[in-house]
């Protein structure tokens, strides 16, 4: 299985070379790969050792942000290798300041993991949520070097858990320790052999209580919304932003302050043409002309943490679409939350729903309906924002047993 899955892998890289001659993200990643371990030879401190963490993209590394902090503000010397796989990790983090090298992971060939394990000294790995790469693994496993999975959840349908996924299942027992989400991803694991885990939760929740703590003061955002009903919409796509807008234009007291997932020229040319060009975007916005509109557009990246606190409501955008973005973002500052029907993935979004923090709608007419409710309910506010207090903590744990 292992010949296998390793040819698998060489075909995926012939497939992203052709697809790079023609795609922004394929050209990205193909060079990032390529250029990852003259990167490493520059960077690397040959006598220091670095602890490994992997994420997929940003919102794994999101996961484990808290860890990567916690532990440098605990021991500042410690040395941080952080490695990302998506070109929309990596391009937006690769500045990141607690780690000392960053770099696109190499393509997982038996050949790439160990050179990677021979650029660099690695006291521990960590892999975040979803990251199983097991030419990595195995090669981790044969060099002693600990690894931790942190921020995982399981299902039944996941590969591992498959008559023919033995193998993959085998990967597992690879690691030191599993941290997982929930209890039924530690049950499903000890069905199969694997009890090495800790049920400890999310770290995002540690992460977005981190954001809500250093939340930024934004007068002019703070302005725009004086006195009024308030829809912050975040990570919004095109069907997102068509229910909104028909809400707007039909409820005059109400302002909305939409954050669009992508901010190119392309979308916020759509976004003109549903609102009519009657908004005002955020990087041209001042005290006079968010007067007179009740729109605001921001086309900039990094506020929307902080401008969740000004909401009345949040809406979350992808839920007509792969799946919603961080609802905890918002539901922290203790607001209620709003999102499209593809949500059942996302743990927090069908738990904030079964307290009565979150609503999914489906349709325009459920979401007026809503949103009319919830402008006069302050009560799912609380609930969501009591719902991730009482879920921080998960960092605290992993930290425990990584620093023993």
């Amino acid at each position: 299985m292992k010949i296998i899955y390793s040819i698998g892998i060489y075909l995926y890289g012939a497939l992203i070379s052709i697809a790079s001659l023609f795609n922004e993200k394929a050209r990205l990643l193909c060079k990032g790969q390529q250029s990852a371990f003259a990167l490493l030879k520059e960077k690397v401190e040959p006598d220091a050792q670095y602890i490994w963490f992997h994420a997929a993209s940003l919102g794994e590394f999101e996961q484990g942000r808290p860890v990567i902090e916690q532990l440098k503000k605990y021991s500042p010397a410690i040395k941080i290798l952080l490695t990302f796989f998506s070109p929309s990790g990596y391009e937006i983090r690769k500045n990141y300041s607690n780690a000392d090298i960053i770099v696109y992971l190499p393509l997982d060939t038996p050949a790439n993991a160990n050179r990677l394990l021979n650029s660099i000294k690695i006291s521990k790995a960590i892999f975040v949520k979803y990251e199983f790469w097991p030419n990595y693994l195995l090669a981790l496993q044969k060099e002693n070097i600990p690894v931790f999975s942190i921020s995982a959840i399981f299902r039944p349908n996941q590969l591992f858990f498959k008559n023919y996924g033995f193998w993959y299942r085998n990967l597992l027992k690879t690691f030191n320790h599993i941290f997982v989400q929930d209890r039924f991803s530690a049950d499903l694991l000890k069905q199969h052999g694997i009890i090495n885990t800790t049920v400890c939760g999310d770290t995002r929740f540690d992460r977005v209580y981190d954001l809500f703590s250093q939340a930024k003061q934004l007068p002019l955002i703070e302005e725009f919304c004086k006195n009024n009903k308030v829809i912050v919409a975040g990570s919004t796509w095109q069907k997102d932003e068509e229910l909104l807008v028909q809400f707007l234009k039909l409820h005059s007291g109400v302002k909305l302050i939409l954050v669009p997932h992508e901010i190119h020229f392309a979308h916020i040319t759509a976004i003109s043409k549903l609102l009519d060009g009657k908004f005002v975007q955020f990087t041209n916005a001042n005290y006079s002309n968010i007067k007179s509109t009740n729109c605001l557009v921001v086309d900039t990246i990094g506020i929307l943490s902080s401008i969740y606190r000004y909401a009345n409501v949040a809406y979350i955008g992808g839920g007509f679409g792969v799946g919603i973005h961080n609802a905890l973002e918002a539901a922290v500052y203790g607001v209620p939350v709003v999102f499209g029907p593809n949500y059942h993935k996302f743990r927090e979004a069908c738990e904030l729903i079964a307290v009565g923090g979150a609503f999914s709608i489906s349709n325009y007419v459920v979401l007026e309906a809503q949103l009319d409710r919830l402008f006069a309910d302050k009560q799912a506010g609380k609930i969501a924002g009591e719902y991730v207090k009482q879920n921080t903590g998960a960092t605290e744990m992993i930290l425990k047993l990584l620093t023993n």
